[in-house]
């Protein structure tokens, strides 16, 4: 036999020696190298485990994702009549938590999940559900399955997420049992990647307020703001239907928001404006209804109206040959919009409040205030207060009793049988807001700081209905009746006659207007003004004479003032609970120039108001 066959058995024998060697350690630690749990026996239980994890997983991630990343979604703090939103939005039954809002007291708040508290809220939820895994199936086929206290890690990615679970499971049958400690299941879900679409699009929202110039658009679009309209009569809106109609165009419009990237097709170039610049690969819907909680607050409406005056018709104007009326308002807009992004299979959504402040949109890179440096005055009541409320016949009567001080508004509670004992902020100069039905609201200036007691009386607030009798005839066009005094009441004729108005001294003005045919021709005016110098002559202070024509167009002022009048009159309750306010007034001719016009005027502030109860 050569010395290379004697080398090829030699290493045949090392070969079955290793074999044999490893066979026998396998099977002396065939526990630790070949786990039990491999047996086919039990694969069963292990795999219907594995299911029930893969099953409470996918309903945690589901529900976060409909709760803007969160299982736990904290404590429900309300809203208040400053800032309407509370800490969550109601969304189909789903309280969804803000990411960002103005929280009652006029704190912004900010409480976006981060990935690690996400996944260990998921990881909390799946640990609670997998201990009420159903296993009765296979304890009627004779299993006996004991589990240990589960340990669970998720980890969200992109396109999966993962879940680690430590439990011991022992399971036996008859003579056979066995072992498995740890399990590994992975469910396919585009939840990391809705959470990341959903970062970048809240951080876009953070630094470039794109919702907030979006809803400045509406406003100004579906609401007046700033403007100028060609009439001698008043212009006149109505508050209520105006802030109706910037809740029905927020909603139309907030809908047509899409992001770039997407699958879809523009019916038409100009719907580009509607298309926000943030390719996401995914699709993403903005929602906003009117019936969610949505704060609109109009400066320099008049109650129930915005009256926009003319100018040009009165004493000493007539040189300007023609009326115009300028208006100006101011308008406080809060409202949540919810952002979903979505497939045909899953949804992330968060909802966030959007602000206009004084016809402009917030300012952007929010961050969340400190309360130490925002100190919540409510939170410090430490003067005691009572206040004893009567009516006007002084007899006692309860009423909802608030504080404000500087831009702070504090509920304090409700009287009991006309009294109020409790505690305020320490406050100079503050306010003492009362309200109660059937009654008029009443504010009273009450530093806490040094009293402690207060006596308020409360006027009966009363349905009444008016009536105008233009030179003893009913109205025949349209009128303007306001109620100047501490509390302001404006109404159109004939469209609101109803009014609620308590005892009390007032302005009463009524402007009544009709048809007119006063047309102002086309004209062209030539003005001059001196301007700078050409040249040197310029720089050393020369001026010229430059002229140019001013082009004014035909107007035709379609209706004007008529009669009308103004008085100051004391209303006693006993008139008012009489039901109707008949208010008498006198007719004008009716002007056929601008000149006729203005004598109107004139004789509007010579007129006065007759009041009768009825």
């Amino acid at each position: 036999m050569t010395r290379l066959n004697k080398r090829g058995q030699l290493a045949i024998f090392i070969i079955i020696a290793i074999i044999i060697i490893a066979g026998a350690l396998i099977f002396v630690f065939q526990d630790r190298v070949l786990p039990p749990e491999k047996s086919s026996e039990f694969s069963i239980i292990y795999e219907q485990y594995d299911s029930c994890i893969e099953s409470e997983a996918s309903a945690a991630l589901s529900l976060a994702g409909s709760q803007g990343g969160r299982i736990d979604t904290g404590i429900f703090v309300p809203g208040s009549d400053y800032a309407p939103f509370s800490s969550h939005l109601n969304f189909l039954g789903f309280a969804v938590p803000y990411w960002y809002y103005i929280s009652g007291n006029g704190v912004i708040k900010e409480q976006v999940p981060t990935k690690a508290q996400i996944e260990k809220e998921v990881a909390d939820s799946v640990a609670a559900g997998i201990k009420n895994c159903n296993f009765e199936n296979l304890y009627a086929q004779g299993y006996s399955i004991k589990f240990g206290e589960p340990n669970v890690k998720i980890k969200i990615e992109d396109a999966k997420v993962s879940a680690d679970v430590t439990a011991d499971i022992l399971a036996s049958k008859g003579e056979n049992s066995a072992k498995k400690a740890s399990h590994h299941v992975e469910i396919p879900s585009k939840f990391g990647k809705f959470y990341s679409a959903a970062l970048k699009i809240y951080d876009k929202e953070k630094n470039e307020v794109f919702l907030e110039k979006y809803a400045e658009d509406i406003l100004r679009l579906y609401a007046p703001v700033d403007g100028v309209e060609i009439s001698c009569a008043p212009k006149i809106w109505k508050s209520r239907e105006t802030a109706d109609t910037i809740k029905s165009g927020l909603e139309a419009n907030i809908a047509h928001l899409k992001t770039s990237g997407n699958d879809y097709t523009l019916a038409k170039e100009e719907n580009r404006y509607f298309v926000i610049n943030e390719n996401l690969g995914e699709n993403v819907n903005f929602v906003y209804s009117k019936e969610w909680p949505t704060k609109i607050e109009i400066f320099g409406s008049d109650g129930e109206l915005l009256i926009a005056q003319p100018i040009g018709n009165q004493e000493g104007m007539g040189i300007l040959g023609f009326c115009y009326a300028p208006y100006h308002f101011v308008y406080d807009i809060g409202f949540p919009v919810m952002v979903q992004i979505y497939d045909e299979n899953e949804i992330f959504q968060f909802p966030i409040a959007v602000i206009i402040d004084k016809n402009l949109p917030r300012k952007a890179m929010l961050s969340e205030i400190n309360p130490e440096e925002s100190i919540d005055l409510c939170e410090y009541k430490t003067q005691d207060l009572e206040v004893n409320i009567y009516n006007t016949n002084f007899e006692k009567i309860d009423a909802n009793i608030s504080y404000s001080c500087f831009n702070q508004e504090c509920k304090l509670g409700n009287s009991k049988e006309g009294v109020f004992f409790g505690k305020a902020p320490a406050c100079v100069n503050g306010y003492l807001k009362l309200s109660s039905s059937g009654y008029a609201d009443k504010r009273i200036i009450f530093s806490s700081n040094k009293e402690n007691k207060a006596e308020v009386i409360m006027d009966e607030e009363v349905n009444v209905e008016l009536e105008l009798e233009v030179s003893g005839k009913p109205l025949a066009g349209n009128a303007i009746v306001s109620f100047g005094g501490e509390r302001s009441i404006s109404t159109s004729l004939p469209e609101n006659p109803k009014i609620k108005i308590s005892e009390g001294s007032y302005n009463i003005s009524v402007y009544v207007y009709g048809n007119s045919s006063i047309t102002i021709p086309a004209s062209t005016k030539r003005q001059c003004t001196q301007v700078a110098s050409s040249g040197v002559s310029g720089l050393l202070g020369g001026t010229k004479e430059q002229c140019f024509d001013i082009n004014l167009p035909e107007t035709k002022i379609d209706s004007a003032i008529i009669g009308g009048g103004s008085s100051e009159i004391y209303l006693i309750a006993n008139d008012l609970k009489k039901g109707k306010l008949i208010l008498k007034v006198d007719a004008f001719s009716a002007p056929d120039s601008l000149e006729k016009l203005q004598l109107n005027y004139e004789a509007l502030e010579e007129a006065g108001v007759v009041v009768e109860a009825k």
